[in-house]
């Protein structure tokens, strides 16, 4: 169902809160991470810097409990919907979310600053 020769047999994993709708953050899975993810219920990624499989939360103990996954068009990308467990923070800087830095102002398409 997914289509893991794109991008080097990754695939990108958006997690949203199930509740909110706020992006929490954007992981890559391989195929191992894929299955795993489903068979146990908790969001885990392949690392890049690691070359290894990884359950967010697994050391800290902010999972993140998938509630439902959604595929994109192309079946090569995941949006991810999960309820935090722990204290809520995603982020390993201790944030609630990996999005908290604004990388510069951009003009709407009405032309006003947002």
């Amino acid at each position: 169902m997914m289509d893991f020769g794109k991008l080097d047999g990754l695939i990108p994993a958006v997690v949203q809160d199930a509740e909110s709708n706020e992006v929490l953050m954007v992981g890559f899975m391989n195929d191992a991470a894929w299955a795993i993810t489903q068979d146990t219920g908790y969001v885990t990624f392949f690392s890049r810097t690691r070359n290894t499989l990884w359950t967010k939360g697994e050391t800290s103990g902010n999972r993140l409990a998938v509630r439902q996954m959604y595929i994109d068009c192309d079946e090569d990308t995941v949006l991810i919907k999960a309820a935090r467990e722990g204290d809520g923070n995603v982020c390993h800087t201790g944030a609630r979310t990996c999005f908290t830095l604004i990388a510069r102002e951009v003009r709407s398409a009405t032309g006003s600053g947002r």
